[in-house]
């Protein structure tokens, strides 16, 4: 995920809203993301220290260039509550130019 200039979502899951907003604002007030979108509360099924768990999760799309996506699933990991955050990325396989380039504009050092 290093090419400059591509699209990449990254997806993470939160214990509430209130830790989403507070992690996602962060992300865009650093640069690492320029968008983030907070999704409707969702039901969790998950295997947890042997036990099967359930449970509501706040998921969210963060949206990045490549180049930034390590450095914000390591930002997003360490401000969250979890001992095992999940949190993915994935490249688009298209974007709209004008998009993409928002998104450039937005992330990695100020221009």
């Amino acid at each position: 995920m290093s090419e400059p200039g591509r699209l990449v979502t990254v997806y993470a899951v939160f214990a509430d809203a209130a830790e989403a907003r507070r992690i996602g604002r962060m992300m865009v007030e650093r640069r690492l993301a320029a968008c983030v979108n907070i999704l409707a509360p969702c039901q969790s099924f998950y295997r947890w220290q042997g036990a099967i768990e359930e449970g509501e999760e706040v998921p969210a799309l963060f949206k990045t260039q490549a180049a930034q996506a390590d450095a914000l699933i390591a930002a997003i990991a360490a401000a969250h509550s979890y001992a095992v955050p999940a949190i993915v990325a994935w490249e688009a396989a298209a974007a709209h130019g004008a998009y993409a380039r928002w998104v450039a504009d937005e992330t990695g050092p100020q221009r």
